[in-house]
């Protein structure tokens, strides 16, 4: 399967050919056409633009299963058409700077691109931070945040920018992508990868909080060529120094 190259709200990139070592990622056989936002940079890579997602969680009933709000985009979107994502977008200068500001994004998007309100007191753990790879024309710099859903939400697509929403467990989400029942890329699925062996929303906030590396920075690199292109990570052998 040929790559995927995509960009945006918390989610983006070569989709979906499992990475080397044996990750769990599923092969996904059919794919919604890649948007005019999505095109492949070979020259000088682009300023990767810093952006927000956040993962919002809640326990479908007391003692979980956790489930965390995914988004479908319109199929008139610039980027990553008809895919499902995290609410999330680019940083405003009206977000302010640094964490904090990431968080503001995290929660404004959510308001904007779902209905729901996040006061900022609540926690929003960082669970990682990847950026797009070098050959993506428009990259993205996105900082994954965990929240607690308020109770009683209720989710409000934009119809805009979004068209669709679903509460959903991740080891589901997994399972519906690899059947090709849901289009979801490379990064949104190593995010929920993440949450899969947690059983509740404390217990997944609690292993972000607790992971050392959650800021490190993660830069997915795509080798081989146009018709056998692949993604891998920092970590494994095949990665490009």
């Amino acid at each position: 399967m040929p790559a995927r190259l995509a960009s945006p709200s918390g989610s983006w990139t070569l989709a979906l050919r499992p990475p080397a070592g044996g990750a769990t990622v599923p092969v996904v056989n059919t794919f919604p056409e890649a948007g005019p936002g999505e095109s492949i940079n070979l020259g000088k890579p682009s300023e990767p633009r810093p952006s927000a997602t956040i993962l919002l969680l809640r326990d479908r009933e007391q003692g979980g299963p956790v489930e965390v709000l995914m988004l479908k985009r319109s199929a008139e979107s610039h980027f990553m058409p008809n895919v499902w994502v995290f609410p999330g977008g680019s940083l405003d200068p009206e977000d302010g700077a640094g964490i904090d500001g990431l968080r503001t994004c995290a929660a404004r998007e959510l308001e904007e691109e779902a209905g729901i309100g996040l006061d900022l007191s609540n926690e929003l753990i960082l669970l990682a931070r990847w950026v797009t790879p070098e050959v993506v024309k428009t990259r993205f710099d996105t900082w994954f945040f965990l929240a607690r859903s308020p109770d009683g939400a209720e989710v409000r697509p934009d119809n805009f920018e979004m068209t669709e929403a679903l509460w959903i467990n991740p080891a589901d989400a997994l399972a519906a992508a690899g059947a090709g029942d849901m289009a979801i890329v490379f990064p949104t699925l190593k995010q929920l990868e993440a949450l899969v062996p947690s059983a509740t929303t404390s217990e997944a906030m609690k292993r972000a909080a607790a992971d050392p590396n959650a800021s490190k920075t993660v830069l997915p690199k795509v080798i081989g060529d146009e018709r056998n292109a692949r993604v891998v990570l920092p970590h494994e052998d095949d990665y490009p120094d």
